[in-house]
């Protein structure tokens, strides 16, 4: 079979002016970065605010293997399948970062005939939106220094800094750094940096509806202490217009398109480890407003993407999905199950790892939605494997479809496309938690309902912390969960579906911008590395100039 890179330049494309067209969008609203890229003006909303919205449909997982399980690829292939059967269907997904497609899992553009394209452009610097957000986050960094390098007016204490520089890539030797050594008139001090799809300037533009409603988050975002242990927001520093000039195009969505000519908003892209995992809340509305099916994806397996999808993003939208996709693989389901090579077939492992899928099928039954299980086939999977795949689904009664879609690109994707459409809802979605519980009642409902811990167990700074907040305004915020996606566990080792295991919350960090407590889990890092062969190796320009290797 050719590679995916080898596939996405076979294909034509059409300019993505006439594709916009198709969908009524007018030549004001689209700003063009080169024929087959846009990004959409958010005088669009205004046009559209009394059209109806589209169906949601979220494709999530289960816990994947360190490659990934397909749901980018999924979600790209029911698009293509759902205008195959006659809807008027778009997708929407989050950016890449470069951290994974210099490491091990590679690009997110989808793969074999269930690509985006340009899948190079889009893999690396697209439309700029990540080196926008980049160079806010450390703007605020270095005004911070600024500020006490120049007097200190504000007091700042610099052993009370919250706030972290970032960068988009895998850097290690970056978690923990000193700056301030080249003068003695700078402040001399620790800092750490997180990977800049951590950054809490990427949540807050995720989480925004409007430019003022992010000029007022980034307002309210509190970066340090001072010496009377006051808060310092990013108001205090007096640099609000200098970060909203620099997102000033970051925060409309791109658009882009399908290697079958469909259309796909890209835009924004947190980590769901390690943040809220979910693509921008303009984004899904701009495809809302144009298509009548709207498939989104939310990072890793469903105890993170989904969980934080439907637990924190929906309730901003106020949406619910209409139909929820469960993508699984037998190499995961097979990891689940204890198998040495997974790419081999064992059915005793496989029938053993079904537990994991369960546990995440039960889990959106808690959220009151309908789910359908996907099968990403692959090509070591073998007929008596999918075979037990099917009988289990039978008995289960599940709703069960085997997507070929990166070997047949929508083709492969018709048995899906129909099962979702015959499984779309009205119903609205249940949350796992009320805003108004306590901060440690959220944190238990998360563990216990949707991890199936028996315990949480918090360091003492974490419970210090906790009980601090419980008496603040930050009692009403959200949890945003981060913690390994290889297992429902905290411990990655922990594969299936564990049973009577902790949650251990180590450390807790508050983004008052996105109005959520973050919860360190486990061994969890917001700063990851690069591994011994990453796929940073096998990138390469040909003779043409033209780069390959990218996967």
């Amino acid at each position: 079979m050719l590679t995916d890179y080898e596939i996405n330049k076979a294909h034509d494309k059409i300019e993505i002016n006439k594709l916009l067209k198709k969908f009524r969008v007018v030549d004001s609203e689209i700003d063009n970065y080169g024929k087959y890229m846009a990004k959409i003006n958010l005088s669009i909303f205004e046009r559209l605010k009394n059209k109806k919205d589209g169906k949601l449909i979220l494709v999530t997982a289960i816990n994947p293997t360190p490659y990934g399980e397909g749901k980018s690829t999924t979600t790209i292939g029911l698009v293509d399948a759902l205008n195959l059967v006659g809807k008027k269907a778009m997708g929407a997904l989050r950016e890449p970062s470069l951290g994974p497609v210099f490491g091990v899992k590679g690009g997110a553009t989808g793969g074999g005939y269930a690509q985006i394209f340009p899948m190079e452009d889009i893999n690396l610097h697209f439309t700029g939106d990540i080196h926008a957000i980049t160079s806010a986050n450390n703007l605020i960094s270095a005004t911070i220094d600024n500020v006490m390098f120049h007097g200190n007016e504000l007091k700042i204490d610099p052993n009370k800094i919250t706030w972290k520089r970032c960068i988009d890539l895998n850097d290690r030797a970056l978690r923990e750094v000193r700056v301030g050594l080249s003068s003695e008139k700078e402040v001399a001090r620790k800092d750490y940096f997180n990977i800049s799809v951590a950054s809490e300037v990427m949540a807050m533009l995720c989480l925004s509806s409007s430019f003022e409603e992010l000029r007022e988050r980034i307002n309210k975002t509190i970066v340090a202490y001072s010496l009377e242990n006051k808060p310092i927001t990013i108001k205090d520093l007096n640099i609000t217009g200098s970060i909203l000039a620099l997102l000033k195009q970051a925060i409309n969505p791109n658009i882009v398109q399908t290697l079958e000519k469909n259309l796909m908003v890209v835009h924004g892209g947190p980590f769901a480890n390690i943040a809220h995992g979910c693509n921008s809340i303009l984004g899904t509305k701009l495809a809302l407003k144009l298509a009548d099916y709207v498939v989104t994806e939310a990072g890793f397996g469903a105890d993170l993407g989904a969980e934080k999808f439907l637990n924190i993003k929906c309730p901003l939208m106020g949406k619910s999905p209409s139909a929820v996709v469960l993508v699984a693989t037998t190499k995961a389901l097979k990891y689940h199950g204890g198998a040495s090579d997974i790419n081999k077939e064992n059915i005793e492992a496989l029938k053993s790892g079904l537990s994991n899928l369960e546990k995440h099928l039960e889990n959106i039954k808690k959220f009151n939605l309908t789910c359908v299980v996907a099968l990403n086939k692959l090509e070591n999977d073998t007929e008596k494997e999918i075979n037990i795949l099917k009988q289990w689904a039978k008995e289960k009664e599940v709703a069960f479809a085997v997507s070929d879609v990166f070997a047949k690109g929508s083709e492969g994707g018709i048995d899906l496309a129909n099962k979702v459409i015959e499984n779309i809802s009205n119903k609205k979605h249940k949350l796992t938690y009320k805003l108004e519980e306590s901060l440690f009642k959220k944190i238990e409902k998360i563990s216990k309902n949707i991890y199936g811990a028996k315990r949480v167990v918090y360091s003492k700074e974490a419970k210090e912390a906790l009980l601090e907040l419980d008496k603040s305004e930050f009692r009403n915020y959200n949890i945003c969960m981060a913690k390994t996606p290889l297992s429902l566990t905290d411990d990655k080792t922990k594969i299936g579906r564990p049973t009577d295991f902790d949650i251990s919350i180590k450390e807790i960090r508050i983004a008052s911008g996105c109005n959520f407590v973050i919860c360190l889990t486990g061994n969890i890092m917001t700063m990851p590395g690069l591994p011994k062969k990453g796929k940073l190796y096998e990138i390469d320009l040909d003779e043409f100039n033209n780069i390959i290797g990218i996967s």
